[in-house]
């Protein structure tokens, strides 16, 4: 056998596109090796004929190469990057932060992606010592970009889009020289028609993902094979089915599912206890069983049932002090889930034409205008650890459950609006890997409920749509979704709350009748209830 060409090998690390055809079996071998090797370390992932240059710097957090694509010499990677098939990131290309190609993406020497940026409000901070953020790079299908080109972070290339060498598009835009194709589809006609296409499927599916999690011998939902069955799991089939089918979970007559959710209920306390835990628990704003206040009270709801008994709520007199003791400074979340929890109680209770403790409904609204921090238009504090996910995952359980259910205006919605889009580009949580439902859910919510506004309704839009395209590459055919968006098992619990996530997100982007579906059950869009009902002039003068 004749010896391999050292130069040949060289020349291919530069040019890979046709490393398979003619490079030798010893080079093969080897580059076979090192994506054996670099998936077996890192969260990389890569197609047939896929070719990565031992001359690149590739520092990827999480990188997904489709088939034949390939990165060149000198190349330098960074961030999250997933391609479609047949893309080549040549000589000297940088691609950092959150990329994403379709198919056939051919990037050019020496271009910059850039999908990240340093933040400079503290004039007092250096800038290189201020955090990064990134809103994210999508490239769509068949897009040639020129050497020397640069793209800033937040910019969509529509698919069959040619960038011309030396362009800037972002702070600079590139200025359009002519249409490839003709322009007959609209980047929100190619959402609409996303939209429609998973609408379709996730109906087609919905049978296959209930029966996959239904427990036969039991008569009872797990949230996904293999795991127990659970209280949640029972109400968010009834979701899904809901969402998809319109009606029950065909697994079980509509009349027992309304038997057995009733029936679990404590007559003493209202609250539904879990299975195998024994007495149910006492308290309302601190119970294991709180969750199920909203869960079972809404599969009741769209079962046309509703709870058999009151649930005990704290007289006015403490509820304030039990209010102001919730953890809002580092663990705002778990503050929120209470308030939600309360609000949902005060909800069923109403339904059910319930009499309410004087001043219980005064205590609970006044407590959360007085205490809105006009700064941030949340509740408490955030941490460093975690920079303002707690505030804002704590404002849409909080919000959820009040303001939202009963359809009051919230204070400071402008501050509400800043405040979400300074976490959303927070790559810690909104990079496509590291996105799970309830992040995305907790930023969507709030959103939607401060829309009217219209304050950077631009860049809300945007958000929308970008966090939007990330959720609709998560479902998994035959299994629905999993709750972190691109890890995990897909269950009941993903997929029911991944299916309001896509909704909210897309009315957002004005695209939402593409899906023929509105929730209705946790996550409704409309209010449940009127507390003006009740007692009309003290909830106006707030």
């Amino acid at each position: 056998m004749p010896p391999e060409d050292p130069f040949q090998q060289h020349t291919l690390d530069y040019s890979p596109w046709h490393f398979w055809r003619d490079a030798g079996p010893g080079a093969k071998a080897a580059q076979l090796t090192l994506q054996r090797d670099l998936a077996e370390l890192r969260d990389f992932t890569f197609g047939e004929q896929c070719f990565v240059s031992t001359l690149a710097s590739v520092q990827n957090e999480h990188l997904r190469l489709g088939d034949r694509s390939y990165v060149a010499a000198g190349a330098y990677l960074s961030g999250s990057l997933d391609t479609g098939r047949d893309c080549t990131i040549n000589a000297y290309a940088v691609v950092r932060g959150e990329i994403r190609l379709g198919d056939g993406v051919r990037i050019g020497a020496h271009t910059s992606i850039l999908a990240f940026n340093h933040t400079f409000a503290d004039p007092d901070t250096e800038v290189f010592r201020q955090p990064t953020f990134s809103l994210g790079i999508t490239v769509g299908d068949d897009v040639w970009i020129g050497s020397h080109v640069v793209i800033l972070d937040g910019v969509t290339v529509g698919s069959r889009a040619v960038l011309a060498a030396g362009a800037v598009v972002g702070g600079n835009p590139a200025r359009v020289l002519k249409w490839r194709v003709p322009q007959q589809v609209t980047a929100r006609g190619d959402l609409t028609t996303a939209l429609t296409t998973f609408a379709d499927r996730t109906r087609e599916q919905a049978g296959t993902i209930l029966d996959r999690s239904w427990d036969a011998e039991a008569g009872l939902f797990a949230d996904r094979p293999g795991v127990a069955a659970t209280v949640r799991a029972q109400c968010d089939a009834v979701e899904v089915a809901d969402l998809l089918l319109g009606r029950a979970p065909d697994q079980l007559p509509a009349e027992e599912q309304i038997r057995r959710l009733r029936g679990w209920q404590d007559p003493a306390t209202g609250l539904v206890p879990e299975w195998g835990t024994g007495a149910p628990g006492t308290d309302l704003l601190g119970g294991a069983e709180s969750y199920h206040v909203l869960c079972v009270g809404y599969a009741l709801d769209l079962l046309g049932s509703s709870f058999p008994a009151p649930i005990a709520i704290p007289p006015a007199t403490e509820l304030v002090a039990r209010i102001r003791a919730l953890p809002w400074n580092g663990r705002a979340w778990h503050g929120g889930a209470a308030i939600d929890t309360l609000g949902t109680a005060l909800l069923w209770n109403l339904r059910n034409g319930r009499a309410l403790r004087d001043g219980t409904v005064e205590a609970l609204v006044g407590w959360l205008h007085l205490n809105a921090d006009p700064r941030t238009g949340m509740w408490g504090n955030g941490v460093p650890d975690t920079g303002q996910m707690e505030i804002v995952n704590g404002f849409y359980r909080a919000s959820r459950g009040t303001f939202a259910q009963f359809g009051l205006p919230v204070p400071h919605p402008e501050r509400v609006i800043d405040t979400v889009l300074a976490h959303v580009r927070d790559a810690r949580f909104f990079t496509p890997d590291r996105q799970n439902a309830c992040n995305v859910l907790d930023v969507a919510h709030p959103l939607w409920l401060t829309r009217h506004t219209g304050h950077r309704a631009a860049e809300v839009t945007e958000v929308a749509e970008r966090l939007l395209r990330d959720a609709l590459r998560n479902w998994a055919d035959g299994a629905g979704f999993s709750f972190q968006a691109r890890h995990g098992t897909p269950g009941l619990q993903g997929t029911e709350m991944w299916l309001a996530i896509v909704w909210l997100l897309a009315d957002l982007a004005g695209v939402s009748p593409a899906l023929g579906y509105r929730p209705r059950g946790v996550h409704r869009p409309e209010p449940a209830g009127d507390l003006t009902a009740l007692d009309p002039a003290p909830v106006r003068r707030l």
